[in-house]
């Protein structure tokens, strides 16, 4: 990591910005997106993400902000030594030492001798004087004083010592909370799900179950939980950030190992007062909230709505997109307004909305995807076995693996 991006993206997490900060710096978006992205890998943690078109900062970022301050103190007294002023930013964006070149001038200074470094850095004595020379040049200081029994510091030397140590002491702060993290993340079988309806759906209890059985057998990976729509899933588990993912849909799953979870059917959930029959008078006569596009039951409902439906309103017109199933439960059962749903999760609720069976018999399948870990593929046995336990014959089905 070089002292300059390291200052970019602390910019970055202050403004809210790359635009702006590449503007201030004069560099280009890219270089300033790589900023960012280098120190949430080096730190194997999101501290920003794309909404609406925007960059946000998450809540991370803070701590790293507060992490990174004694590294933009000592980059402004850098500037002042280096004779430049402290609030150049066009100059401490453009510092190309990297923290590795500070550390092994500091392991010199230790040592008293490039020599004695260079065997214990396990590097060559050429690179490694090449390293320092370099970093003399761009500093335009003399850092060493080369005798006969070693390589003495000179004051300006010293000056960099207390710099580059504050540096490097600040760095290792960070890295090492880094470091831990990446041990648990290691250990941890990563479970994303779709959202479910609430805590007496089937998902949950399925969770709930996993989780508990899990710890009971003292398995050597904890579990950790997420709930996202099926393409945030599929997204997760392409990019590893999840082992396991319970999807409303098969649609995506032909690059990961999956197994059907339980199949069911589409029903209507519409207001506990209501006399409707037929989705048509339902629709007619109440507003719609459904979940969105990016969930498969929004994909399957849409995939109704256009072409199976007569009425043009539930084409598309008049529609409230949701990505909470509390939510839309929450509207129909007290809202006066009809949705969609798998028939698995909405018999948990049966007790807050009417249930309506469509007019037609849509079939609708859930399914367990997973990565390569032995632990995953234990948690996906489990989860199927439960959802058997939970869901009665025929509507929970184990498959074989594709």
């Amino acid at each position: 990591m070089h002292l300059g991006a390291l200052f970019i993206a602390s910019h970055v997490l202050t403004s809210g910005s790359v635009r702006e900060t590449a503007r201030r710096f004069q560099l280009s978006p890219s270089t300033v997106s790589t900023a960012i992205h280098n120190l949430e890998t080096e730190l194997a943690m999101k501290l920003t993400e794309r909404s609406s078109g925007e960059l946000a900062t998450l809540i991370a970022s803070g701590r790293v902000l507060e992490g990174l301050e004694p590294i933009m103190a000592a980059i402004a007294e850098l500037g002042q030594w280096a004779g430049h002023d402290e609030i150049d930013g066009a100059w401490a964006s453009r510092i190309p030492v990297k923290i590795v070149t500070m550390e092994r001038f500091l392991e010199v200074a230790d040592q008293g001798s490039i020599n004695r470094a260079a065997r214990r850095l396990r590097l060559g004595q050429p690179q490694l004087s090449l390293q320092l020379a370099n970093l003399e040049k761009f500093l335009r200081h003399r850092l060493f004083e080369r005798q006969a029994q070693g390589s003495v510091l000179t004051e300006e030397g010293r000056r960099a010592y207390q710099i580059f140590m504050a540096i490097s002491q600040a760095w290792n702060d960070l890295k090492s909370s880094a470091d831990e993290r990446y041990r648990r993340t290691v250990r941890s079988l990563r479970i994303g799900s779709i959202i479910p309806t609430g805590s007496e759906s089937w998902v949950a209890r399925c969770l709930g179950t996993l989780v508990s059985e899990w710890n009971v057998r003292r398995n050597n990976n904890a579990i950790s939980l997420v709930s996202m729509t099926a393409d945030d899933l599929r997204e997760a588990l392409k990019s590893g950030r999840i082992d396991v993912a319970i999807l409303d849909s098969v649609f995506g799953l032909e690059s990961f190992r999956h197994r059907e979870l339980l199949q069911t059917d589409m029903v209507v959930i519409a207001p506990p007062d209501s006399t409707e029959t037929s989705v048509a008078d339902l629709v007619a006569g109440h507003p719609i909230c459904m979940p969105s596009p990016r969930t498969g039951l929004g994909h399957a409902a849409m995939a109704f709505s256009c072409e199976r439906a007569p009425n043009r309103r539930l084409r598309g017109q008049d529609i409230t997109a949701a990505d909470s199933l509390p939510v839309i439960v929450d509207l129909v059962a007290n809202h006066g307004y009809v949705s969609f749903l798998g028939r698995v999760s909405a018999m948990p609720i049966a007790d807050k909305v009417r249930i309506v069976d469509l007019d037609e018999h849509l079939p609708m399948s859930y399914h367990v995807a997973f990565n390569h870990r032995k632990a995953a593929a234990d948690a996906c046995d489990l989860l199927i076995a439960t959802a058997a336990k939970i869901v009665p014959p025929p509507v929970a089905q184990n498959a074989v693996f594709t």
